[in-house]
């Protein structure tokens, strides 16, 4: 027994649903640890993955008995076969998130069905809380992420430019455990660390930059995400206050976030210090970490939500002075029943690399 897809399917029962066409392929790995192409189905008889004759082979060896799904290649399916898929079902839910409007008329006529609802984010929030095993895999992210680290603060030099820095961090996170990159490596030096998603360019570091690395990889699918601002030589005296409000901020959040805390107080109280300091708060404080690099939930102001024990979210608050520099510290962090646990451990006070 798949028990994810069970406790989809008695979700699916009490929303009046009798079954489901899944497309995200984040969520296919969820719940089957399918990592090729193709359509799940939960149908009122069985669960079916209707994929390419290509993968059909990658697609056998991520499932197991257990796992009650019926494989399909599309090209031995007749036109009558999809149309008794969703026999006798009156409601089927499907990912609004996920279809365009010309697959979800295509999926209306292919499947016959009568009636299909979205979904909200069903699969998503079943995610947020994770199991020992999504865990450990996260942890492992981390370790290369943090390993990656005390790399990279031996490798800059100054004279370096940030595309080279990023190119260093993929390498070698590509040859040390990682299956890929979690996201595209930020690297941004002197004015453009203002700027919280600059793209690596050809700007060479200089004495006294400040550079924000914000860079993460996946293990067995499962991303690690972590920011440190370090400094070219030496640190200039007039950022050091930045600095320092920054991490003091990110400190107190790590000690608040435990099963119970409210994300929006937490955020609220964030965002009141920096305008205390003459400062804005420009974007979240955090997000939820998993098989996607941002999901549920989004700590910010906007979002009233209460922890609970087994997530994973991002603690990264930030500070950013147009044109001239900017400063952000995230780690990964795991909640726990009365606290919270760093899963990136790399050193966050002043560090100083190119000497």
């Amino acid at each position: 027994m798949n028990e994810k897809i069970e406790a989809l399917r008695e979700r699916l029962k009490n929303l009046d649903l009798q079954g489901m066409i899944i497309t995200n392929p984040i969520n296919i790995r969820y719940l089957t640890n399918i990592n090729a192409e193709g359509v799940l189905l939960l149908t009122r008889r069985e669960n079916v993955y209707i994929t390419d004759g290509r993968y059909m082979e990658i697609v056998n060896q991520a499932l197991t008995v257990d796992d009650e799904i019926i494989v399909y290649d599309f090209k031995e399916l007749t036109r009558e076969d999809y149309e008794n898929f969703f026999t006798f079902c009156e409601n089927v839910g499907f990912e609004e998130n996920n279809l365009t409007y010309a697959q979800y008329k295509e999926y209306m006529h292919k499947y016959k069905i009568n009636n299909f609802e979205e979904t909200e984010g069903l699969i998503e929030k079943f995610r947020i809380t994770k199991k020992e095993e999504e865990i450990d895999c996260i942890k492992k992210a981390c370790l290369i992420t943090d390993n990656c680290f005390e790399h990279i603060k031996k490798f800059i030099k100054i004279g370096m430019t940030e595309k080279e820095i990023a190119f260093e961090i993929e390498r070698y996170f590509l040859t040390n455990g990682a299956d890929s990159l979690a996201f595209d490596t930020i690297v941004a030096s002197g004015p453009n660390s203002s700027m919280p998603h600059a793209v690596p360019t050809d700007r060479k570091i200089e004495d006294g930059d400040p550079i924000t690395i914000d860079m993460g990889c996946k293990y067995n699918g499962y991303c690690s995400d972590m920011t440190r601002t370090v400094f070219a030589g030496h640190i200039p005296q007039y950022m050091k206050p930045v600095y320092d409000l920054v991490l003091k901020n990110q400190l107190r959040v790590q000690e608040e976030l435990k099963e119970g805390a409210n994300i929006k107080l937490i955020a609220k109280s964030v965002e009141s210090e920096f305008k205390l300091n003459g400062a804005n708060m420009v974007h979240s404080l955090g997000h939820g970490v998993g098989l996607d690099i941002h999901e549920f939930p989004f700590m910010s102001t906007k979002h009233d939500f209460i922890l609970r024990e087994n997530m994973v979210v991002t603690d990264e608050p930030g500070i950013y002075i147009p044109t001239r520099f900017g400063v952000r510290i995230e780690d990964t962090v795991l909640i726990t029943k009365y606290a919270s646990q760093n899963l990136t451990l790399s050193e966050k006070g002043y560090v100083v690399v190119g000497n």
